[in-house]
């Protein structure tokens, strides 16, 4: 879903002809036929649509694929996005990539200004403490790699768990009591604050639940790798200096 985005940020949404399910923004993605997900879709269903180029998430399965692409005459790019800075240098590759170097340019530099003036507006704000719940059961959350970890750092929030190896491991209930983190931050499945976020006011001497620093980010903002990283990092950012102004930080 995220190299749907990033193809119609590029300017070449209307040269797609295959995508993978939940490719749904904007609005007119949801016309382009459906090849499978991101992690079962169809070698014959691709080559059924004849495409000039087949562009692949490098986390899924896609990468079993590349040499039979190859060996079919079908070039591949491969996607793997680990960094904010990666977002917009993607953005740039697919619009030379697809002929429309200058629109996809122009989004680029967007984007590269919008996180320098975040990265300078938070960089002095007092650090905190970040839990980033990506879901309750089983608790899971993101290390330091993630790049929500980045959004997180660049609003000036300490992810707690960055030193765990894992990109997205699950976590004890009695790990994240330890570290009282100032903030609990919270995905979920869609816009909507996830009822499990309440959850933790049954601990109530949690600093997190003490200043009423449960917050909730739409995880499409914050998890997808795209141009919409910007609106996410405002939201988060925007939450973290609340959790400040209420805590005197």
């Amino acid at each position: 879903p995220h190299l749907v985005e990033n193809v119609f940020s590029a300017g070449a949404g209307d040269r797609l002809v295959g995508a993978v399910s939940y490719s749904d923004f904007p609005a007119t993605a949801a016309g382009i036929p459906r090849v499978g997900s991101s992690r079962a879709w169809s070698l014959e269903a691709v080559l059924a649509l004849d495409p000039d180029l087949v562009m692949i998430w490098g986390s899924g399965n896609g990468m079993d694929a590349v040499s039979a692409l190859a060996r079919l005459g079908i070039p591949t790019y491969v996607s793997e996005l680990r960094s904010l800075a990666d977002i917009p240098a993607s953005i740039r590759a697919i619009g030379r990539l697809a002929g429309s170097a200058a629109h996809g340019e122009r989004e680029a530099v967007r984007i590269e200004q919008g996180i320098a003036e975040l990265r300078a507006r938070y960089a002095h704000r007092a650090r905190l403490s970040v839990f980033y719940q990506i879901w309750h059961d089983p608790l899971q959350t993101i290390n330091g790699k993630h790049l929500i970890s980045k959004v997180m750092e660049l609003c000036a929030g300490d992810n707690i768990f960055a030193k765990e190896r894992a990109l997205a491991p699950q976590v004890s209930l009695e790990s994240v009591l330890r570290a009282d983190p100032a903030v609990i931050l919270a995905g979920g499945m869609g816009e909507a604050r996830p009822d499990w976020l309440e959850g933790w006011r049954r601990f109530p001497r949690l600093r997190a639940v003490r200043t009423g620093a449960l917050l909730h980010v739409n995880p499409d903002l914050v998890q997808r790798p795209t141009a919409r990283i910007l609106d996410g990092a405002r939201a988060v950012c925007e939450q973290f200096d609340d959790v400040r102004d209420r805590t005197g930080r």
